[in-house]
């Protein structure tokens, strides 16, 4: 499984990615985590992204790539996902080159189409457990006590960035950079599927057990995009190990 979960910031990546870890044993490697380890740690590359990001800018083609194929070289062999990378042309571009190097081409990518509209209200009922990264939305996936995390118990914040001002330049920002990457992947693809899961409430068994590289999912919440996701990959590795119970 070498598979990617791209979409526009605040399009449900981290949920759906964190859904599928409870069915299958894979790797999650996710661009956010990865940039607010280095943020958190105050290394040179996590303060420049901290000054990036609170202005709703993107990092760097080529710093990205060394952090995240640093990482996806460590992961070797293993089934994995990557969550939030690539998100320009030339992330794809170099990605892709790394990969072909390794004779591992990516075998998925699933692009999360959710409108500008919701996603903006999805950023206003955020609060995030900012050591872990989880996410929670007051609207419908509140912490089990308001404002602690679920897991350890500890406080909620919100991100200085989720503010409709900063994300708005985000999202700006992000479909300029992004969908050069898209066209890229579309092409690659051939032909590409694409479902409206809001009107196409169960699978298509016509549609999920294509194996075409491209996949465009449209709905308004995760679980309406969920039944059509876990189909899809349940197709496309059919040898992904469940997860484990403990």
């Amino acid at each position: 499984m070498r598979m990617l979960i791209v979409g526009s910031p605040g399009s449900g990546k981290g949920t759906q990615s964190t859904r599928l870890l409870k069915h299958y044993d894979f790797s999650v490697l996710s661009a956010g985590d990865v940039l607010r380890s280095h943020i958190q740690r105050k290394t040179d590359i996590g303060q420049r992204a901290d000054a990036v990001i609170k202005q709703g800018g993107l990092m760097p083609d080529q710093v990205m790539m060394d952090l995240i194929g640093a990482e996806v070289k460590t992961l070797g062999s293993a089934d994995w996902l990557l969550d939030g990378f690539p998100r320009t042309l030339g992330q794809a571009q170099m990605l892709d080159e790394m990969l072909d190097a390794q004779a591992k081409p990516l075998r998925l990518v699933v692009n999360l189409d959710v409108p500008e509209d919701v996603i903006l209200d999805r950023i206003l009922q955020r609060w995030t457990h900012l050591p872990s990264g989880r996410v929670y939305n007051l609207s419908y996936n509140p912490p089990k006590v308001e404002g602690k995390d679920d897991i350890t118990g500890e406080p909620l914040s919100k991100r200085e960035d989720d503010n409709v001002e900063t994300f708005g330049k985000r999202l700006k920002s992000f479909h300029a950079q992004t969908e050069p990457m898209l066209e890229h992947y579309r092409q690659k693809s051939g032909s590409v599927i694409d479902i409206d899961c809001r009107t196409q409430t169960s699978p298509d068994a016509s549609k999920t057990s294509s194996q075409d590289l491209f996949v465009n999912l449209r709905g308004d919440t995760s679980n309406q995009i969920w039944p059509h996701l876990v189909a899809i990959v349940q197709s496309r590795f059919p040898a992904l190990k469940p997860a484990s119970s403990s």
